[in-house]
């Protein structure tokens, strides 16, 4: 049990219990379970859904951090190959630019 919390996990009721799977599968879910009065009452709901809205947006901060380092590398491999004389082809990018007409 979280300190504080009153309730027991045998006080969840089926509703609790959906509205919190709810808000970690999809943390916009819990912004709603906060807005809703009789919601945002239930300690385990508020709980919750507070740590899921937390959780997702650390995992979109991390997630754009990843792919950011990871394009960030790509990058610089394609820069390499540049460097050695060599044109680089990169997926839907070098395919828009030439229907473009920008290159």
């Amino acid at each position: 049990m979280v300190e504080g919390m009153a309730q027991t996990p045998a006080d969840y009721t089926e509703d609790d219990r959906l509205w919190s799977l709810l808000s970690f599968i999809f943390p916009l879910i819990g912004i709603i379970v906060l807005l809703i009065e009789d919601k945002k009452n239930r300690p385990v709901l508020k709980y919750h859904a507070i740590v899921s809205i937390i959780l997702g947006v650390a995992t979109v901060v991390l997630s754009a951090v990843c792919i950011g380092a990871l394009l960030w590398i790509y990058s610089i491999v394609l820069g390499i190959k540049a460097y050695k004389g060599e044109v680089v082809e990169v997926p839907v990018i070098s395919d828009f630019v030439r229907n473009q007409g920008w290159a």
